[in-house]
């Protein structure tokens, strides 16, 4: 028998009286099937690439902010951080606005700019580290000690004492070249809002 000579089909098999031929190749269909489709994770196509800011947000650029707690203020761009993330200060003692992270797409840059030349750079590198921001986890004795007290007054929240140092030494600097400026520390103190009849769209910042 050659190799190029067909093998036959399949094998005749013998069903009750009569008979069948079964071919070898044949694939039996599973006995059960699984209740519901298995979802397959899809293949991320995109990569990631690093935030794109816009030019006008340079360190030092008056912002405005348009979401959150401080919605309306004007804050002080200090530096820019990964992701799209800007670090910012009111500063403090003027408008209340503690240095914080703030996302770029929520905020307007003005054309008013302060030097913050004199604010320590080993500060700003402190401030802007990723673990800086993060809030201590509570434990869970603390979180049953929270739920018998609902409804008392609640506690006056401890400000860490190194933050506090922190945000003074930023403010310290800052106020020292706001002060030279005219009309500057009024600005900044003001609230930021829309009249009826105002087109953002055509102010100049």
């Amino acid at each position: 028998m050659s190799a190029q000579q067909e093998q036959p089909a399949g094998t005749t098999k013998k069903f009750g009286k009569g008979e069948r031929e079964v071919p070898h190749h044949s694939q039996k269909a599973p006995k059960y099937y699984p209740a519901e489709d298995e979802s397959k994770p899809k293949k991320a196509r995109k990569t990631v690439r690093p935030a794109k800011l816009r030019s006008s947000l340079q360190p030092g650029a008056v912002l405005i902010l348009l979401a959150g707690r401080f919605r309306g203020k004007r804050v002080i761009l200090l530096k820019h951080l990964s992701q799209g993330v800007l670090l910012v200060t009111g500063p403090f003692k003027v408008n209340g606005v503690p240095l914080r992270r703030v996302n770029a797409r929520y905020v307007i840059a003005t054309s008013t700019k302060v030097d913050i030349s004199g604010v320590d750079e080993k500060v700003i590198e402190k401030v802007g580290g990723d673990d800086y921001f993060t809030k201590d986890k509570k434990s869970k004795k603390e979180g049953e000690e929270a739920f018998f007290k609902q409804g008392e007054k609640p506690e006056a929240k401890k400000i860490d004492s190194s933050r506090a140092e922190d945000q003074r030494s930023v403010d310290k600097a800052l106020l020292s070249n706001i002060k030279k400026e005219p009309l500057l520390l009024s600005y900044l103190s003001s609230t930021f809002s829309l009249q009826k009849g105002d087109r953002p769209h055509q102010m100049a910042f």
